[in-house]
């Protein structure tokens, strides 16, 4: 308890204090992640609207989504923006402000900096131009996510947003499910757009299995927040007949203790492959997912094509 007090006091000090610190640090330039809302505006931290009050320049990726952030706060500052398509140019600009003093924010339109947003390449050039850097913690879609769906919290992995072809999709899933075949147990977690949605899961359950525990968050924070809890199964029926709005994060429990494929297994992926797959595509792609032979797979997949 002692030592969670005098935690709590370092980070109490009065905002002249914490301004003064700022002061201290402003002749060599700082560079600050700061974490915006996901959706509920009143998400965003009190420490986190000082930082921008006191810093000099706001990078963001689109200035007229944080433009309504900083009016909703009554900030003023300079907004610049740094996208996926700028980044590496404005990186070398950037970093002649930082070395010349400037206090520079950096924002994505919602979430955690860097996480499926720009700047990772601009904060990895920061840091090997040995500039201060820090980060302001705040709301993450994925995080949030994963503590409410009822999966396995840790071990996790966020992935991202799964490739938007079907093709690659199912290519980047077969990895993961060789990875889990080698050991690999954890909660895995995906972004996606809602008009996506039934079909990633549709090729979730080709790789992994129909039966397979699954979650989809949608519009996290917000009034119309949702959490499905099901097998892969049986929310493609509920998406299929629901077709999904809004923001939305996929997770995909980890694999049963036991995850031997029987025969019925098999032939089910196979099945769900060969109706998109020629006979050699399909075979090819559920060997690879479930570590067999691609001969054996492959007269199997001969054999139910010829009894269709």
């Amino acid at each position: 308890m002692k030592q969670e007090k005098s935690m709590l006091s370092d980070t109490s000090l009065p905002l002249t204090d914490q301004q003064n610190s700022k002061e201290s640090v402003k002749g060599s330039g700082e560079f600050i992640l700061i974490s915006t809302p996901i959706g509920n505006l009143s998400d965003f931290s009190l420490r986190a609207k000082q930082t921008l009050e006191e810093a000099d320049i706001l990078l963001c990726e689109d200035t007229r989504v944080t433009a309504k952030l900083l009016a909703a706060y009554g900030i003023s500052i300079r907004m610049e923006s740094v996208h996926e398509h700028n980044e590496l140019q404005r990186t070398t600009q950037i970093i002649s402000m930082l070395q010349q003093g400037k206090i520079i924010a950096l924002v994505s339109d919602a979430g955690t900096p860097l996480l499926s947003d720009p700047g990772y390449r601009l904060t990895k050039a920061i840091i090997e131009a040995n500039i201060p850097l820090t980060a302001i913690p705040g709301a993450n879609a994925a995080l949030t996510a994963l503590t409410l769906s009822g999966l396995p919290p840790h071990p996790y992995m966020f992935v991202g947003f799964p490739p938007p072809k079907s093709q690659a999709r199912q290519n980047g899933f077969t990895t993961l499910k060789a990875a889990e075949r080698a050991g690999l147990k954890a909660t895995l977690i995906w972004h996606e757009a809602p008009h996506r949605l039934v079909d990633m899961l549709k090729d979730l359950a080709l790789i992994f299995g129909n039966d397979r525990s699954a979650a989809v968050a949608r519009e996290l924070t917000k009034k119309f927040e949702e959490v499905q809890r099901n097998t892969l199964h049986e929310l493609i029926e509920h998406f299929t007949n629901t077709p999904p709005r809004g923001e939305i994060t996929v997770l995909l429990g980890p694999p049963p203790d036991r995850d031997e494929i029987t025969e019925d297994d098999l032939d089910q992926q196979l099945q769900t492959a060969l109706q998109t797959l020629s006979v050699k595509d399909a075979a090819s792609l559920v060997a690879t997912a479930i570590h067999l032979p691609k001969k054996i797979v492959y007269q199997r997949a001969l054999e139910l094509s010829k009894n269709k």
